[in-house]
């Protein structure tokens, strides 16, 4: 097999597993009143489920970013794609809340890892428009995002559903992990063994970056893990309609990305990062101000939410140098995930004492705050390569 057909081979392998990690992953929170019903549950207990996700998310970030730095990229790739697969069995084989928040624990935790594996290669497959490539992977997970949000959230209303989906999720993982074992992967260089620890942790750039994803994945999240629950509870919709505004929220997502992907390349990575997010900002914050009717806008706000996250990690690559990038990513994604972990831990507590009118308030502020760092970054970083 010729280096590019393998390199496309391997590429096309990734989007499939992409899109299974999107579909997966977005499930705990448009399926939470179905967890709920199934296992009796107050809404502290269903933060609980959300919240193991993300612990799990600390876990593997925190110390399997340094090992995609030093491990060679196809068996660290495998391994997680393994650690997922046995995850994603459990949700399959097993009915008890226990088992669930085990299984939400090493299933958010190895997929993210997976992804951040996989979104750090291309640029390695392929010279040119490495930026734009990235954020076509993003898109593909998007789709997996939005048609198991779509489907799934109208049609699966029983825990039995549930465990079924999850059986066609593993078997379309574990096809795409299959392609991707008999595929070549790049070399990478021996620079990469020796990674000064500081370089990971100390200086303002990282500071501002950590805060910037904490926020970020605080206002993106909150939409896929509470956007249901807020309104089946607040405006009493059906749970059909509930998730069909999260679908829309990322099929606006997905739509961004396949048409504003390319600007990345063409305007720069810190210019669009400053526009895109403070258009989320205004959206999201207007759609939340006008309640029931506002829903339409807050699904909106993901057309500037869509090349945010994947120009965030690719950006990375760009203020660090490639050999400690990958280290310097998993570090920034793991620590940052603890906004998350606090957040989801807390939230639930705050709905049944504050309402859920007033709690959601927290993730339009949020993205308000990502946006105002990020214009802060982009003016000290105004003399980098974008």
């Amino acid at each position: 097999m010729t280096k590019s057909r393998n390199s496309k081979i391997l590429y096309a392998a990734f989007a499939v597993l992409m899109a299974v990690l999107g579909a997966s992953d977005a499930l705990r929170g448009v399926l939470a009143p179905v967890f709920k019903a199934h296992f009796a549950l107050s809404m502290s207990q269903v933060s609980m489920v959300v919240t193991a996700s993300y612990a799990g998310n600390f876990v593997f970030l925190f110390f399997g970013g340094k090992v995609l730095d030093r491990a060679p990229r196809k068996p660290a790739v495998l391994l997680c794609g393994l650690v997922w697969a046995a995850a994603v069995s459990l949700f399959a084989l097993t009915d008890s809340y226990p088992c669930l928040l085990a299984g939400m624990f090493f299933a958010l935790g190895a997929s993210t890892l997976l992804g951040t594996a996989v979104t750090l290669t291309p640029p390695l497959l392929f010279a040119s428009s490495p930026a734009t490539l990235v954020n076509v992977l993003f898109f593909v997970q998007g789709i997996g995002t939005v048609s198991s949000q779509g489907i799934a959230g109208s049609r699966v209303t029983g825990f039995g559903a549930w465990r079924a989906v999850n059986v066609l999720l593993l078997c379309l993982g574990v096809a795409a992990m299959g392609v991707i074992l008999f595929c070549r992967f790049p070399q990478k260089s021996a620079a990469v063994k020796r990674v000064p620890p500081v370089k990971v942790r100390v200086n303002r750039t990282f500071l501002a970056m950590l805060l910037i994803f904490g926020f970020y994945f605080i206002a993106e999240h909150g939409v896929m893990n509470w956007l249901v629950s807020y309104a089946m509870s607040e405006f009493s919709l059906p749970q059909g309609t509930a998730a069909g505004y999260t679908a829309a929220f990322f099929a606006c997502v997905m739509g961004g990305r396949f048409l504003f992907g390319p600007l990345t390349d063409r305007l720069g990575v810190f210019r669009c990062m400053k526009l895109f997010s403070a258009a989320a900002a205004v959206l999201y914050a207007a759609g939340v101000l006008l309640g029931a009717g506002g829903l339409w806008l807050l699904a909106a706000s993901g057309v500037f939410f869509s090349i945010l996250y994947p120009t965030l990690v690719f950006s990375v690559s760009l203020l660090w140098p490639a050999e400690v990038s990958s280290g310097v990513c998993g570090t920034l994604l793991s620590v940052a995930s603890l906004a998350e972990i606090g957040f989801n831990a807390g939230f639930g507590r705050l709905v049944d004492l504050a309402g859920f009118r007033t709690s959601f308030w927290i993730m339009p502020l949020s993205m308000a705050a990502c946006a105002v760092l990020l214009f802060l970054l982009c003016k000290r970083k105004s003399g980098a390569r974008a």
